[in-house]
């Protein structure tokens, strides 16, 4: 479970990276944002394979050696994606934010899906459904992460911030939408009252709470206001983390991406 949900941080961090106004943020930021998904990449290494990931039907598309064969090289391309930030070399540093996306994305996806599993509309519900959580997720962190660093860059341009705020209503809006395509086409029957205290977690903590954050926020900077609005992105992050850790759980327990 841990792999999975580190798996998730870095394919939504890695995106993240790539919508945002790379241009209008400075190098320092995506130096530790590299570091981030340095330190992410091991985790997810040293853990892959230590409990087996739920599949519709089928064998994953990768073996477990392979894909920590794949995430070690993401780790090593974070690692120099750290080094040429900080040299404030651009176009490499690009170069690393597509190479970390691409490979953790191809990791993320034999994790969850199967050549069986894809050929099934349920399947790709389940793979959709897990590329959603990596979106929302890697918004909430990143958009959390860029407003701090406006205390180090307060001259900086508020557009990236803006952006990450309208990616993160974007993808709170695309986790509703398929946490209700999947409810609907699996109609989960639920064994304990457990499992029920799961399922508000997820729909409230992760799902209506983002929308009222992102609604806050948009709102908020306005004004003009990065500390508010980080304060407020922050628990965003609280309660997506919150969320989709219970909605991990129901996929343990019922196999149902909800």
């Amino acid at each position: 479970m841990i792999a999975q949900f580190t798996l998730r941080l870095i394919v939504g961090i890695s995106f993240m990276w790539i919508v945002m106004p790379r241009k209008e943020v400075t190098c320092g930021f995506f130096r530790i944002q590299m570091m981030v998904a340095l330190g992410l990449s091991v985790l997810t290494t040293l853990t892959m394979g230590l409990d087996a990931v739920p599949l519709p039907s089928g064998e994953p598309l990768l073996s477990v050696f392979r894909l920590r064969l794949l995430m070690g090289v993401t780790a090593a391309i974070a690692y120099v994606g750290s080094v040429v930030w900080t040299l404030a070399r651009r176009k490499p540093g690009d170069l690393a934010v597509y190479l970390v996306f691409f490979l953790s994305t191809i990791c993320l996806s034999s994790l969850v899906a199967s050549s069986e599993s894809l050929a099934t509309f349920d399947g790709w519900v389940i793979l959709l459904s897990e590329l959603s959580t990596a979106l929302i997720l890697g918004a909430a962190m990143t958009g959390m992460l860029l407003g701090h660093w406006y205390l180090t860059a307060p001259t900086m341009s508020i557009k990236p911030l803006s952006t990450m705020t309208v990616w993160f209503g974007v993808a709170a809006g695309i986790r509703l939408l398929i946490s209700s395509v999947a409810w609907f086409l699996f109609s989960p029957e639920f064994a304990s009252s457990t499992e029920v205290v799961w399922l508000a977690l997820r729909w409230i903590a992760g799902i209506l709470g983002p929308l009222i954050v992102f609604v806050m926020t948009w709102r908020i900077l306005k004004y003009q206001n990065t500390q508010s609005a980080t304060g407020v992105l922050f628990v965003g992050v609280i309660l997506t983390f919150l969320g989709e850790l219970s909605a991990l759980l129901l996929y343990r327990s019922l196999g149902i991406p909800l």
